[in-house]
């Protein structure tokens, strides 16, 4: 049944796109949910990157991880901080905004302009709140399929993200394979541990606990379960961290004290580093839509999804893959990637895999590694030079 009423503003579309732009796609088309649900129109807020070349051969779809948005190589309007991948995505840089066309959408579920619980449910004129459907990282991707369709794409020249991000690659490239060309899975898995469900579940019941929350109607009521949201963030921060990263940083020092105040306050500079991560985490993302993405990470299996046999998510796949994990990830540790080269390997896929030795755990990708850097260089260059696109910049 279609909504009572239209929720979405006119349409606002890319009239340029050889500059940084930051725009809504409204996407009228009924998006089938994997919970059986329909959203009858949706809304994707995205930033591009780059200019789209003649065939349209030449883009690259950048997808963000659980608290990531699309602000993937500029200043973010909230933080007013660099963008989260500045140190990969940009002119002169392995993904190189002088020759690619960068794509990165906030995902649908997010709170930066996308669709999402804190979105006005058509048929109440209120905030969805837990009315809006729970949703899956498949129903992101297909919902990031009408943007690639609207710049008029065929197949995208690459698919690349880190986290959730990596998983979002993998599903684009199970759901929607002949879309692409190729595919960089990084620090993620095939599906969801229980530890990190485990994890997730803490956080959540952080965020429900909070009287602020209010059965997740904050938004009508105007309150902000800022507390909740604050520890759910605090403990997620340690996972993306690694023990020889946090003892290097912190150590047992103390923050600008002499001694012990033998009270509950932040004593320690990792105490200290924790509070302000999730003090300033409520500043820019929604309780409800945390509660949902996360959800959606948890019920990421790309093997149940293909009769519990990961291959056949890839079976006759022509995508090339090149999977990267990192020594210190506990998060997603390297095994997992294994799984998902073996996989690959199982259908004669074309796929590389690097293990990157790294200390800083699984927020690595995000960072300066240099090994990692060059990995992806040296795979997009090559996928480039096969495409017929235009070699990088010599120097």
């Amino acid at each position: 049944m279609a909504p009572t009423r239209d929720f979405l503003t006119p349409d606002v579309r890319t009239q340029e796109v050889n500059r940084p732009s930051s725009d809504y796609l409204d996407v009228r088309t009924p998006l089938r949910l994997d919970s059986g649900r329909t959203l009858n129109a949706y809304r994707i807020a995205y930033k591009t990157y780059g200019a789209l070349n003649a065939d349209k051969s030449n883009a690259i779809l950048v997808t963000h991880a659980l608290t990531g948005d699309q602000y993937v190589a500029s200043h973010h309007p909230v933080t007013g901080k660099p963008g989260w991948w500045e140190t990969l995505v940009g002119p002169g840089k392995p993904i190189d905004t002088d020759r690619f066309f960068v794509i990165c959408p906030n995902v649908l579920g997010g709170c930066m302009g996308s669709t999402g619980p804190a979105s006005i449910n058509p048929d109440t004129d209120k905030p969805w709140g837990l009315d809006f459907p729970v949703i899956t990282v498949g129903d992101m991707v297909n919902a990031q399929v009408p943007l690639i369709d609207h710049f008029g794409i065929d197949q995208l020249f690459c698919a690349i993200g880190g986290s959730m991000g990596g998983m979002q690659v993998l599903a684009w490239a199970a759901r929607h394979r002949h879309r692409v060309f190729s595919a960089v899975p990084i620090a993620t898995a095939a599906w969801h541990s229980s530890q990190n469900i485990a994890f997730h579940e803490v956080g959540r019941q952080a965020v429900m606990a909070d009287p602020e929350w209010s059965q997740g109607r904050y938004l009508e009521l105007g309150k902000e379960p800022r507390n909740g949201l604050a520890v759910a963030r605090m403990a997620a921060h340690i996972t993306y961290l690694s023990e020889e990263a946090l003892q290097r940083k912190f150590g047992r020092n103390l923050q600008n004290l002499a001694a012990k105040s033998f009270s509950f306050n932040a004593d320690f500079q990792v105490e200290s580093y924790l509070r302000h991560q999730g003090s300033t985490f409520v500043d820019r993302f929604d309780a409800n839509s945390y509660l949902y993405i996360t959800r959606a990470i948890d019920y990421f299996d790309l093997a149940a999804e293909h009769g519990d046999v990961l291959a056949n998510a890839f079976k006759d796949t022509k995508t090339r893959f090149c999977v990267v994990s990192f020594t210190s990830d506990w998060l997603y540790p390297t095994r997992e990637s294994r799984e998902i080269v073996q996989a690959l390997n199982a259908v004669a896929a074309n796929v590389s895999f690097v293990e990157i030795d790294s200390d800083k755990g699984h927020d690595a990708f995000l960072l300066e590694e240099p090994e990692m850097f060059a990995t992806i260089s040296g795979f997009i260059n090559a996928g480039a030079a096969r495409r017929g696109l235009k070699p990088a910049r010599s120097g």
